[in-house]
């Protein structure tokens, strides 16, 4: 729902644990897809379920049950990297889309994978250069999918990246024999680690940076020349995060995608989007490799960069839709007039606003304190049992 606010045309998910967050507290179940499926038709948003785990043989009965049920609740496409899915996924009549865990760098692997699939997510590794060249081979060739239109490129805009290839990790498998390659990736890249030199026994403690730990790609402010390398899809890496994170990426970058479009994109507008992005959880901020850079760059902390922290007030009891009021049970904290305020729910998405009026049980507040009802005005309904959270500036 907060990637739907967000002006998302498109949303992916994963499925038990074949999908890459696996390890996730929760994860969608089987019987979430037809729920999915829906809402995203009402919102007329398309729906990937990603399948792009390693499957082994004790996986083929999941996978199958799975894409079986996206085909019969209509979820658009199935993101896909195993040829055992990808055979399994077209004999059904699903629309394929090539994961980037395949690592898809040239055009004539772009050809292949057109017999199967009608979109391609480019490795995150290519510059802007060598995105442009494929997708102006695809033009120039005419080179189309099953459904016979041209193949249309998707790349990463924003989000978490791997020190790997393209994710393609097995120090977590190495260290804890948890594969990163199976969603259940345990980040231990983000730590900080001490280098020894085995011939002399120097320790070299590597100061104020994580050395395998990536900044976050962030193409907010080179959005126009993203859109000009012909990419058809931007992705947004969005999974595990918080509500709020999702929507305020996904706003952005359809508000910067839409300037780039019409024509009203700057450098300004960019800054500001930025400042915005800066706000929500991030390890920091790097272009990736789109303007040719060579080496990845590194973060200097474990957690994240986000200017502004949410912090738990208490739930949502009821809603009074004439008078458009919120009622909510404080559980912890204080909350006063002025707060800025975010309300979070499965259905409900993410309601961002400003406490100017609090009404308790006494009546009229200056401030609701933990045991308290307190009612506040709020334009768009709550659902019982949504958070409430007061935002704060991460230092405070």
């Amino acid at each position: 729902m907060a990637a739907i606010q967000g002006g998302a045309n498109s949303v992916y998910f994963g499925v038990e644990q074949l999908n890459m967050r696996a390890r996730a507290t929760m994860n969608f179940t089987t019987d979430d897809i037809e729920e999915v499926a829906r809402i995203c038709k009402e919102n007329t948003v398309r729906s990937y379920i990603t399948l792009n785990t390693i499957i082994y043989d004790h996986d083929l009965i999941l996978m199958k049950q799975i894409i079986n049920l996206a085909k019969k609740a209509g979820i658009t496409a199935i993101i896909a990297s195993d040829q055992a899915v990808i055979a399994y996924a077209r004999s059904v009549g699903m629309e394929i889309h090539i994961s980037t865990q395949v690592n898809v760098t040239n055009i004539e692997t772009v050809k292949f994978y057109a017999l199967f699939a009608d979109t391609i997510v480019l490795a995150r590794e290519l510059s802007l250069n060598q995105v442009k060249k494929i997708t102006d081979a695809i033009k120039k060739e005419k080179i189309t999918g099953p459904s016979g239109r041209l193949i249309e490129i998707e790349i990463f805009v924003h989000g978490a990246l791997c020190m790997a290839v393209s994710g393609k990790c097995y120090l977590s498998l190495h260290t804890d024999n948890a594969s990163a390659n199976r969603g259940a990736c345990i980040q231990n890249c983000r730590r900080t680690y001490t280098v020894i030199d085995n011939e002399n026994g120097h320790e070299l403690a590597i100061d104020n940076e994580y050395i395998m730990s990536a900044k976050d790609l962030c193409t907010i402010d080179i959005l126009d020349q993203v859109i000009e390398s012909g990419v058809k899809v931007l992705k947004i890496e969005g999974r595990g995060k918080g509500p709020e994170y999702v929507k305020t990426t996904t706003r952005c970058y359809r508000e910067a995608a839409d300037a780039c479009l019409n024509g009203t994109y700057t450098a300004e507008k960019a800054a500001a989007w930025k400042a915005e992005l800066e706000n929500v959880y991030n390890r920091g901020f790097w272009p990736g490799y789109y303007l040719g850079q060579e080496m990845g760059e590194w973060t200097d902390s474990s957690g994240s960069k986000a200017k502004m922290k949410k912090v738990f007030i208490g739930q949502g009891l009821t809603y009074f839709k004439k008078i458009g009021v919120a009622e909510f049970q404080v559980e912890t904290g204080t909350l006063k007039i002025g707060d800025s305020i975010m309300v979070t729910g499965p259905t409900t998405g993410v309601i961002e606003s400003v406490v100017n009026e609090i009404h308790t049980d006494n009546g009229p507040a200056s401030k609701a304190e933990k045991g308290d009802r307190c009612s506040i005005k709020l334009d768009t309904p709550i659902r019982k049992n949504d958070k409430l959270y007061k935002m704060i500036p991460s230092e405070a």
